[in-house]
């Protein structure tokens, strides 16, 4: 006798089991059905599935953030030491004028004693005689802006030391750089400024008292004015039209003529100042700015008017006088 089938539909002649799929796993991966086993597809295949790996402890994400952060905190430590050092750096700028064709062999109308501090944002200069009469190795006593002179002719490129050492030798004051500038193309460089403004305290050379817009002609004359005055009136005039050139060049809208300043200056400059010293330089003068540049002229009373044996109209320096005021200026 047959048994009532539950899975038979009443009145049908074809009993067929229902099949149900189980209820799967979400994490289960059901297996192809296999000819030994038909029902393998309606098996649920567990998989293991790890659980979360423990949370690190937030101390080794900050050591981490620390490790990563050293390289940059040191980069940043000797930027800091590179623009914001408090050592100072000397140099001499020397002004020649119309050596021979293919020679330096001039004498140096212009000495400019220059200290810049980066981390005072200080530039201090002070201008020295061309007249003062000193030692000059090898050549006796005469007058300072000889040095340059007979070095070159000695040995030629050796004049820019010979300056530096006899510098060093008097004002005992350490000076490793120079800065060489021809006079000949100092026009050219005042013009690919654009000219440069001047403010005179009182009326000279024609032009009234107040600013004063000069082109590179201009301003070499009165760079080099000797007419009724001595060589304290010239090293004044020099000092004026190079701080009213350094004001000029650091503003915003002179920096598009940069370029053009920096190639006129190729043409008629050297120096032994390395490459990796100009950019902190630089922005030392731009910190500094007009009223951070302190200059200064060798006091007239720190020297004494003297004609040489040979009718030289020259100044014996007053050391006693000299050099304490070189030490409080530049510190040495």
């Amino acid at each position: 006798m047959a048994q009532n089938n539950p899975y038979q539909r009443p009145g049908s002649q074809r009993t067929e089991p229902i099949r149900t799929q189980p209820t799967q796993h979400p994490n289960a991966r059901i297996n192809p059905a296999s000819p030994t086993d038909p029902m393998a597809q309606y098996q649920p295949v567990t998989i293991h599935i790890p659980p979360p790996a423990e949370s690190r402890p937030r101390g080794c994400y900050l050591a981490t953030a620390l490790l990563a952060a050293i390289p940059v905190l040191v980069v940043i430590g000797l930027l800091a030491v590179y623009f914001l050092s408090s050592k100072s750096t000397n140099l001499l700028i020397l002004g020649i004028d119309r050596p021979p064709a293919g020679t330096d062999m001039s004498r140096t109308d212009t000495m400019i004693l220059v200290s810049i501090t980066p981390r005072h944002h200080v530039v201090k200069m002070l201008s020295i005689p061309r007249d003062l009469w000193v030692p000059i190795p090898g050549h006796g006593e005469n007058r300072i802006n000889t040095a340059h002179f007979y070095a070159e002719i000695d040995k030629p490129g050796s004049g820019p030391a010979a300056a530096q050492k006899v510098v060093e030798d008097n004002f005992q004051v350490k000076v490793p750089y120079y800065v060489r500038i021809q006079f000949t193309g100092f026009e050219q460089v005042v013009d690919a400024m654009g000219g440069v403004d001047v403010n005179l305290p009182a009326p000279e050379l024609g032009m009234p008292a107040g600013i004063n817009h000069m082109d590179g002609q201009q301003a070499l004359a009165f760079v080099r004015d000797r007419k009724g005055a001595d060589d304290f009136y010239r090293m004044s005039h020099g000092q004026l039209l190079l701080k009213s050139a350094l004001a000029q060049l650091i503003k915003p809208s002179s920096w598009s003529r940069l370029p053009a300043v920096v190639t006129a200056l190729r043409k008629v400059t050297d120096t032994n100042l390395p490459v990796w010293e100009w950019p902190r330089l630089a922005l030392a003068l731009v910190r500094a700015g007009p009223s951070g540049i302190d200059n200064h002229t060798l006091p007239r009373e720190m020297t004494t008017p003297f004609i040489t044996s040979g009718g030289a109209d020259v100044l014996l320096p007053k050391w006693n006088l000299i050099l304490p005021y070189v030490h409080q200026m530049f510190g040495n």
